[in-house]
């Protein structure tokens, strides 16, 4: 007698398609939670006022490349972490060496660097000298002798005759700055994270019917 025991449909045939269709759906699921992820805090800091350039700052990555995975991952970033996340944070800023931090007023102009101009950088542009004076109410301030141009930028007066010269407040000299939170990326990413297990059931089913 010759038995012939046979298992239809094929078993391993189905896990085989079970486990493909559960990669493609975490592997899809995660690359749209990133791509939601990405385009939610570029709206953020758009929305702050805060610009497209550190809007576009904002990366996305996801893993395995050109491949699906049931581990597959999706990591959101920024280029300029220390920017997007004091505007995320709120901190309070202090000057690195324990005495003020030094703002510049519309007279001081604009630092060629791209950057916001420092005192130092102001007297070589200018040629001119930083003058400090305290106030025991309101920030104390650093000021120079000169005139105001048409841009209302502080520049030395050449006049012999000392007219239009006049004492410019070019810094405002505080002990600390609480920089204001604009941006709250935690909520978006944890809307991110509680949608996925919907999207990943969702796509599942999809991928087996």
């Amino acid at each position: 007698m010759k038995l012939k025991l046979e298992i239809s449909p094929d078993l391993a045939a189905l896990m085989q398609a079970e486990i493909a269709a559960g990669e493609k759906a975490v592997t899809n699921a995660m690359r749209e939670a990133g791509a939601g992820l990405k385009s939610a805090w570029r709206g953020q800091i758009t929305g702050a006022g805060l610009g497209t350039r550190l809007g576009n700052s904002i990366r996305l990555a996801t893993y395995p490349k050109g491949s699906e995975s049931l581990n597959a991952a999706a990591l959101v970033w920024s280029n300029a972490p220390v920017i997007v996340g004091a505007h995320d944070a709120g901190p309070m800023i202090r000057s690195r060496n324990g005495f003020w931090l030094a703002i510049p007023t519309p007279a001081a102009g604009k630092s060629t660097r791209g950057r916001r101009m420092t005192p130092g950088e102001w007297e070589r542009r200018t040629g001119l000298r930083l003058r400090f004076i305290y106030r025991r109410r309101g920030p104390s301030l650093l000021v120079a002798e000169g005139r105001l141009n048409s841009k209302g930028r502080a520049v030395a007066s050449h006049s012999k005759t000392g007219r239009g010269l006049t004492t410019v407040p070019i810094f405002l000299l505080v002990p600390q700055v609480k920089l204001h939170k604009r941006l709250d990326l935690a909520r978006d990413a944890e809307r991110a994270i509680d949608g996925l297990p919907g999207r990943i059931v969702a796509g599942w089913v999809e991928g087996r019917f």
